[in-house]
């Protein structure tokens, strides 16, 4: 059987043709309370019929974030408001420099597939930050996107991405959270998405070097994007 997290087995495009994928952008911090009711009700008009999917591309204030995983040890400093999602997975942090993508697709006219999704998110990151010439990877044992660091030590790798999801009524919710320019010493409050092996880090594209504005990596968001689950069109 193809393990749907090294090759996309199944597309994610959709399977006939229909409305392009609405792409919104934020301009100013969202709060995450505000993100999460609308999130709510567009997936509820997605799956009643009523609003074309969405993609939308925003950043909040610092904060946490506790998935469905998550344990009471893992939250070692709550420096930042805490909130408990339905999402999947463990702790997580968001804030300023991070471009979170919260995708609302109906994944009836695509490919009902759990496995399936995941990799594409995953696909679209490391697609994403190929046009920057990074290298993501993906891995059986973690989830998300992670960038070996030779020069930190024999097996390190650094983790630049976090994926999290809901589905209800196979439509998704929350998404992809990259890591472009943020303060890399707010994730020291806990431990993200559980993996707590000394030999794995957090990073972020600032970190590696790389001087990249968030408009330029929204572009090739959306180019990737657009490969792996159809047209997307702004709003």
């Amino acid at each position: 059987m193809t393990d749907t997290r090294e090759t996309i087995a199944i597309g994610m495009l959709p399977r006939q043709a229909g409305s392009p994928v609405e792409w919104r952008v934020s301009d100013r911090i969202v709060p995450y309370q505000t993100a999460l009711a609308e999130m709510d009700a567009r997936a509820d008009a997605i799956a009643a019929g009523r609003q074309a999917e969405l993609v939308w591309l925003l950043e909040h204030s610092p904060l946490y974030t506790a998935g469905t995983s998550a344990r009471a040890e893992q939250l070692i400093d709550a420096r930042f408001p805490v909130h408990n999602v339905g999402r999947g997975g463990q702790y997580t942090y968001h804030g300023p420099g991070q471009r979170i993508a919260y995708a609302m697709l109906d994944l009836n006219r695509r490919t009902p597939d759990l496995r399936a999704y995941v990799a594409a998110l995953e696909e679209w990151i490391i697609r994403t930050l190929a046009a920057f010439n990074v290298r993501g990877e993906r891995r059986e044992d973690r989830i998300g996107v992670w960038v070996r660091r030779p020069e930190k030590g024999i097996g390190h790798e650094d983790k630049i991405a976090a994926l999290g999801i809901r589905v209800r009524k196979w439509v998704t919710l929350h998404g992809i959270a990259v890591n472009v320019e943020p303060d890399l010493t707010h994730f020291t409050g806990i431990v993200p998405c559980g993996v707590s092996e000394q030999r794995y880090g957090v990073t972020s594209l600032a970190d590696l070097g790389l001087t990249v504005t968030m408009p330029e990596f929204d572009m090739a968001l959306r180019q990737s994007f657009e490969a792996l689950f159809g047209a997307a069109k702004p709003i």
